[in-house]
């Protein structure tokens, strides 16, 4: 009995601990300001279409003038592809306006992409996250 809890409490904790990470994954309101909503214009510096979030890395011009770096939090490869939007939809340099939720920290130009447009030809997303 003895030796089958040795191996039984740790290997249970070990399944408990995987399961930590994919709850934290999922805590949008943790790490984006659900209740708020901005508007960030900018360039497309770098667009990665995967899974679990796509990310759009933009280059935004601040009040300061100075040159901010802003990750987008975007939904999943597939549920980018059922509303239309592919690897292909952003390129590098594309001007783009993102109406998102804000990330929490004031440290970061982090934002929880609601809707995004692309002026110079009107292609435009918005959609559920998951």
């Amino acid at each position: 009995m003895r030796n089958a809890l040795k191996i039984a409490i740790p290997a249970a904790l070990f399944v408990l601990g995987l399961a930590l990470p994919v709850g934290a994954h999922h805590s949008f309101p943790a790490t984006y300001d659900v209740n708020r909503t901005i508007t960030v214009k900018g360039k497309v510096a770098r667009f990665m279409f995967r899974n679990p979030h796509s990310l759009v890395q933009m280059e935004v011009i601040g009040d300061d003038k100075q040159v901010q770096q802003w990750t987008v939090e975007w939904a999943a490869a597939g549920a980018l592809a059922r509303g239309g939007a592919s690897r292909d939809s952003l390129k590098v340099g594309d001007e783009v306006t993102v109406v998102g939720n804000p990330g929490r920290s004031t440290t970061e130009y982090r934002i929880r992409l609601n809707s995004i447009l692309r002026p110079a030809d009107g292609w435009k997303w918005s959609g559920d996250f998951d």
